[in-house]
């Protein structure tokens, strides 16, 4: 849907010019308060509008965002979409790619009259849990809506937080601000960082994300788990508290415990290691009933029982990234919505030194780009269409 398309693009688009750290990374937040008024560097008059724009621009702006002149919040105007884009351009008498055309030209001239305004506080500290859940959002993003800048900016925010918030190889600290970053990671961030670095890898096909991922992921195995099960939300090394906390619900995000569930079953995928399998099914085994009577609360764990019950398609792909041949077979994998599927690639015939053992010993067919469909490592016949890719996957 196209529509879905645009308001994702608009808002990756809103944070890379608004929240991304000049270094990489991405701030926390941004104040809704500046000059002492709540919304003042957000919110438009009707008056504003009408001086700022031309008569065509100033209708096409009160019909698309509903402005009127008693406002929305406290006399002004917070821009808003109350129709349908064909409804607005009907009333309008243009087509709806006019009325995209113009609202690009008016966003434009917008944006440079606010640049001018006085710039709300931000909260410019770059948390590593938050910044996992960005990152592995822009990944998913450059791969399905196929844009290289979205690329770039995560690379450039992966290169960030392995630079400046992984210490001694395994390790993650928390938080990151003014050069200096500090206070041992929680499961959060580990979770978090680990489902970023495999959306990069799968992005960029560049072994360094996925052996940084699986770093991690042993640390997990090594300093955080509970005896029955499960993960603490400190490691072993922390600083000492009362209570070791140990969270299973979500909340605003998923918790950690969820969340490195989930990790977990993917590697799982990528490696056919039985300590990752063991290590998820240790934490979704403790939350057996919780999930029967409370499954609002566990959002994430509800994801993760999901891929163990139906399992993950493993793709493995042998064939040049950049070549248009590979580019077509990768493009089936991302035209449906296929939550169930991880996808590595190498350019080359691979023999057992892979550091990704579903790489292991694939290698093209008829000397063209190959792909191989796995479950559990038992692979189908590999195939080098983009129809055959599709049909093994339905």
């Amino acid at each position: 849907d196209p529509f879905f398309k645009r308001i994702a693009a608009d808002i990756y688009d809103y944070i890379l010019r608004e929240m991304a750290a000049p270094e990489g990374g991405f701030y926390s937040a941004t104040d809704a308060d500046s000059e002492g008024e709540e919304g003042k560097f957000f919110v438009w008059s009707y008056e504003e509008l009408q001086q700022l724009l031309d008569d065509e621009a100033f209708n096409i702006a009160v019909e698309y965002w509903g402005v009127t002149k008693s406002g929305n919040f406290e006399g002004n105007n917070i821009l808003y979409v109350p129709n349908d884009d064909h409804i607005v351009a009907e009333r309008l008498d243009i087509t709806v790619d006019q009325l995209h055309e113009q609202l690009a030209t008016i966003k434009d001239k917008l944006y440079a009259t606010r640049a001018h305004r006085v710039h709300p506080g931000q909260d410019d500290k770059i948390l590593t849990s938050w910044n996992g859940m960005m990152l592995a959002s822009l990944a998913e993003a450059a791969r399905v809506l196929d844009r290289d800048d979205y690329r770039i900016a995560a690379e450039r925010a992966g290169e960030f937080l392995v630079e400046n918030l992984l210490v001694n190889d395994d390790q993650l600290l928390r938080t990151h601000k003014g050069g200096q970053s500090k206070i041992n990671g929680y499961l959060e961030d580990y979770a978090n960082m680990i489902d970023a670095l495999i959306e990069l890898y799968q992005v960029t096909f560049d072994d360094k994300w996925f052996t940084t991922a699986q770093k991690l992921a042993d640390r997990v195995l090594k300093r955080f788990p509970a005896e029955d099960g499960g993960f603490f939300d400190t490691s072993d090394d922390h600083e000492a508290l009362i209570v070791r906390p140990r969270s299973a619900q979500d909340n605003a995000v998923p918790s950690g415990n969820n969340m490195i569930a989930k990790q977990f079953i993917r590697l799982t995928a990528y490696t056919g290691d039985a300590r990752y399998d063991e290590a998820a099914r240790g934490v979704l085994r403790l939350l057996t009933e919780a999930l029967k009577q409370y499954p609002q609360a566990f959002g994430e764990a509800l994801n993760a029982t999901e891929l163990l019950v139906q399992g993950l398609a493993e793709i493995a792909i042998v064939g040049d990234p950049d070549a248009d041949e590979t580019s077509h077979l990768l493009a089936v994998l991302h035209e449906v919505y296929r939550p169930n599927i991880i996808i590595a690639l190498t350019p080359e015939d691979a023999g057992e030194s892979m550091s990704i053992p579903l790489l292991n010993y694939r290698t093209q067919r008829n000397n063209q780009p190959t792909v191989y469909v796995c479950h559990n490592f038992a692979c189908q016949m590999p195939v080098t269409t983009p129809d055959e890719v599709r049909g093994l996957l339905e």
